[in-house]
């Protein structure tokens, strides 16, 4: 397992952990044994409401309630700290966007998020993003 003390959590890790992606079996796994390894060593977790904006788009289409209950407990369970965002975020987000210039304004925040968070972990499964250099950037993929 990958070791950080303080990670932030992209929204592609909550799709394979809450929905059990049967087209990606392994993430699923690979992002359990993530969450676990944290909670059970004390590890602090990070995201943003973009993630939550991002992650309830399909079970509010969908009707499936159930996924944000999960959410939102699994964000209690692991203590995980929701950020919001805000004029300091967003001009780290400007400040990373002009640094890598094909980062998406949405990516752009969540790193802001996770840097001004002190993040040493981004776990993400967007590989354009482990380009960033101010912290670990990692896929689900790369997970132990």
């Amino acid at each position: 397992m990958i070791d950080f003390n303080k990670a932030f959590v992209d929204t592609a890790p909550f799709i394979y952990f809450i929905e059990k992606d049967s087209n990606n079996p392994k993430y699923y796994e690979k992002v359990k044994s993530f969450f676990q390894y944290g909670y059970d060593n004390n590890k602090r977790f990070v995201s943003s409401v973009i993630t939550m904006e991002e992650y309830f788009v399909f079970p509010y289409r969908n009707k499936a309630y159930s996924f944000i209950e999960m959410f939102n407990r699994l964000v209690r369970t692991t203590d995980m700290k929701i950020v919001e965002i805000d004029q300091e975020t967003a001009r780290k987000a400007a400040q990373i966007r002009a640094e890598y210039k094909g980062f998406k304004g949405m990516d752009a925040l969540q790193l802001a998020v996770a840097s001004l968070s002190g993040c040493d972990l981004f776990l993400t499964n967007d590989k354009q993003l482990k380009q960033f250099k101010e912290m670990k950037c990692i896929t689900v993929e790369e997970l132990g």
